[in-house]
Order: C-alpha cells, then structure tokens, then sequence
C-alpha cells in the first residue's frame, strides 16, 4: 500500500498507550489498525497452567516478534493477517485468530516494540509514553483484578520478580529510540494532538 504510516507505541505497563492509541483511533476511524504486540506471545500449549503463570512475559523471549515483523510486512503490501489473539486468563493463546485488513495508518502497541532493531526500524513515527511507577502499578493491579481474572497475591509477585526488573532492563532503556515522549500519557493533550497533526500532515503528502 502505499502511504502507509507505521507507529510505534511503546512505554511501561499500564503507561497508557492503549489510551493513546484509542485517541489516534478517533480521528483515522477506519483509516487506523491497531496491532498489539501482546497478541503474539508465543502459545504454551505443552504446559499446564500453573508453569504457564511462571513465565517472563516481560522478555524479548516471550514474544512471536518474527510473526509480528511478517504480518506487518504483509499490510504493508495491502494483504490482509490472520492475527493471533492471546488470553490473559488462562497465560496461553488463544485458539481463535482475526483477520486484520490493511490500513493507511497502523499503530503497534507493546512494552517492548522498540527493543527489537527489526520491528523498530518498520516504524515512521516512534511514541514512548511515561508514567511514573507508582500510577503505572496501581493502574496495573486494578486492570489484572477486573479485567484478567488475577489475584491480589499474583500481580504483586509478577510485578517484583519480572515486570519492574525487565522494565528497568529492556523497557526503559528503549525510550531512547522514541521521536516523541508523552508524560503522562492519555492525559496529555498536548502531545497528543501534535502526534495527531503530524499523522494528517504525513497522510496528505
């Protein structure tokens, strides 16, 4: 396809980005696909729940990167993806899939898509967005407990034996490559609609 913009939306758990991402979303309506990188954890089908609730999912490792890289390949040249979706519930993905059409617009949403030099260098414009720890923890303990079925017990040990490590060991050290850092995330209005005009501008070129 061509005028195809590619951007990348990167930062800590429960930073925001999906906020900004659904803000993008508004104004491209369907002219806007959003493709998480969470949807291509790698499935652990030979496992039973209880080693699956163990795994790092905040490493490079836990990630079908190779897949994701391909997919975006493929919208770029106006062909549809089976996308993979992942279940929270259950720590393992899902058996079903969905078929994401090409769009002038697709945003990548994931703690760590800036970390693979692949998948980062497929992106026109590169967002990180920063929020403090203590708001990105409490954010994360409230989504776990009403959206993903999880204990009070559970996130507490995921988040000090793998979230907070890989986030100061991976996430935090990406921000680096990002064009544009948003404080705050979905609350900053400003940077938001700068990010907005700089997607039309590049669309109507």
């Amino acid at each position: 396809m061509q005028n195809t913009i590619i951007i990348g939306i990167a930062g800590g758990s429960a930073s925001g980005k999906t906020t900004v991402a659904a803000r993008l979303k508004e104004s491209f309506t369907n002219d806007l696909i959003l493709i998480c990188h969470d949807s291509y954890y790698l499935s652990h089908n030979d496992l039973p729940y209880e080693e699956r609730c163990k795994i790092n999912y905040d490493h490079p490792n836990a990630f079908d990167t190779e897949r994701m890289i391909s997919d975006i390949h493929q919208l770029k040249k106006g062909i549809p993806i089976q996308c993979p979706i992942y279940d929270y519930s259950i720590h393992n993905r899902s058996k079903e899939v969905i078929q994401i059409s090409p769009a002038k617009v697709i945003v990548i949403e994931g703690i760590l898509i800036f970390e693979n030099e692949s998948l980062r260098n497929l992106m026109d414009i590169k967002v990180f967005v920063d929020t403090d720890a203590d708001i990105r923890f409490i954010r994360r303990m409230l989504r776990d407990i009403n959206e993903r079925a999880r204990s009070i017990d559970s996130i507490v040990e995921q988040y000090t034996t793998t979230v907070k490590p890989m986030h100061d060991k991976f996430v935090e050290p990406s921000k680096r490559y990002a064009d544009l850092i948003i404080p705050r995330g979905g609350q900053n209005e400003v940077a938001i609609s700068m990010l907005i005009n700089r997607v039309k501008s590049i669309l109507e070129t």
